[in-house]
């Protein structure tokens, strides 16, 4: 089975890169794909960029040149509920731009013509949240816009229109957008590395990779040894 990873950031890169074994690396323009197996499967691992249109266009060259079986979407997200702490991991079960608003007749966060929510695929949520470890997992909704949330009134305008948002990001709802286009199950899986809205977040958001988060991209192993 071929299975695509994408993450935005090269700190991001470098923890999911030590999955693969007899890692080979095939260029693709500017793009750089990283191809290697684990157990029976071979993983396709690629860095995206920040935001949606990196994300957008490099799930699309996956795509078109690796035909992955599904797609992972992984790396770091900023809580935005009180229920989630660092180092928490939350399964996107929905995935919504939180920066879209199409105007009457559509959802907000709904671009025309598409569903207003995407969906990961039910089958890959489900692994999700059958892995045993002390990370705390749970689903629910992931919030995706051009913009690194930094301030109490960024997080309250989109829990004004999102109440049910446990994390914020810039890439997942794009990625999900390119596979629901293309009939690409999918799954979101993003770590929680801070909180925005508290005092000196920046701060936390530094310590998180300080304090080497490796052990919770550790899960994303345990979900591809079980696809």
């Amino acid at each position: 089975m071929n299975i695509g990873i994408i993450v935005a950031m090269p700190s991001e890169l470098a923890c999911i890169k030590d999955l693969l074994t007899d890692c080979r690396e095939e260029s693709d323009g500017e793009a750089v794909y990283y191809i290697g197996k684990r157990g029976n499967n071979t993983l396709i691992l690629a860095q995206s960029g920040i935001g949606k249109v990196c994300s957008a266009v490099r799930t699309m060259n996956m795509i078109h040149r690796y035909g992955p079986d599904y797609i992972l979407n992984t790396g770091v997200a900023g809580g935005i509920d009180t229920s989630t702490q660092v180092f928490d991991i939350v399964a996107g079960k929905e995935i919504v731009y939180h920066d879209v608003w199409c105007g009457d007749g559509n959802m907000p966060g709904q671009i025309q013509g598409f569903p207003a929510r995407f969906h990961s695929d039910p089958k890959l949520l489900e692994k999700a949240m059958s892995l045993k470890t002390s990370i705390r997992i749970y689903s629910g909704l992931i919030c995706s816009g051009d913009q690194f949330i930094t301030n109490r009134e960024e997080l309250d305008k989109i829990k004004a229109s999102f109440p049910d948002g446990l994390a914020v990001d810039m890439e997942s709802a794009s990625i999900a957008h390119v596979c629901y286009m293309n009939k690409i199950p999918f799954l979101s899986f993003r770590i929680i590395s801070d909180t925005p809205g508290i005092e000196d977040h920046i701060t936390q958001y530094n310590r998180f990779w300080e304090e080497a988060p490796q052990k919770s991209f550790e899960i994303i192993k345990q979900l591809t040894d079980i696809l």
